[in-house]
């Protein structure tokens, strides 16, 4: 074990789920983005809802490829899709989205209820809860800090408490392997897309430091 797993472990043993520090800061959710995200969930996933809960059985790592927490946050904060993400325009004018952001400090942010679906990871998103850190330079760099790591493992812990449904830890870059689960729900064979997020080395440190709790990777 590494001494960046072992000061996490450490650290995380002595914070309980009831003493982890949440701040509230929403980004804008109106009833046209519930009802985009309505409209994702039918024409990708092939549902009719009347709301947009989802019942957590994942929660997956992300990273935002960008240092800036203003830059980053301000990404996912508008309702529809920005400019520059011709990458996934096809797929619906909703906005991505996460339900928290872990600033480089270890800050954690909550942005949206994480019993609701955010658009987060291709066929996944009416199971996982989906945790963005501020990092990933390039979308290749392994650079999150140890303040970040501590701040993962107390979310997944406090996570997993709140919602005992929670059986998968995953990286975003190991998402087309849950393929093979009765979770994956995209319709559309043709919208992929590679990712490195967050980085094996940190995916590494946080399941070691969770073990305990059993959750089950992608499958190889």
């Amino acid at each position: 074990m590494n001494k960046l797993t072992l000061a996490a472990l450490v650290l995380s043993t002595l914070l309980s789920a009831e003493s982890i520090r949440i701040v509230n800061k929403p980004i804008s959710f109106s009833k046209e983005r519930v009802e985009m995200t309505k409209e994702y969930i039918g024409e990708h996933y092939g549902k009719k809802v009347n709301d947009i809960t989802i019942t957590p059985r994942i929660i997956l790592l992300h990273w935002t490829a960008e240092l800036d927490f203003k830059s980053s946050f301000d990404r996912l904060y508008p309702e529809k899709l920005l400019d520059d993400r011709g990458d996934i325009a096809k797929a619906g004018a909703l906005n991505v989205s996460a339900h928290y952001l872990v600033d480089r400090d270890g800050t954690i942010y909550r942005l949206m209820p994480d019993n609701h679906m955010a658009r987060h990871v291709i066929g996944l998103n009416m199971s996982a809860i989906g945790i963005e850190n501020i990092g990933g330079k390039g979308n290749k760099t392994q650079d999150l800090t140890d303040a970040q790591l501590r701040a993962n493992i107390d979310l997944v812990y406090y996570l997993k408490n709140k919602y005992p449904t929670i059986d998968y830890l995953i990286g975003h870059y190991e998402y087309k392997k849950m393929e093979r689960t009765p979770l994956w729900l995209e319709k559309d064979k043709g919208y992929r897309t590679m990712k490195n997020d967050p980085g094996e080395k940190f995916m590494k440190a946080v399941r070691g430091a969770v073990k305990d709790l059993k959750l089950k990777g992608a499958p190889r």
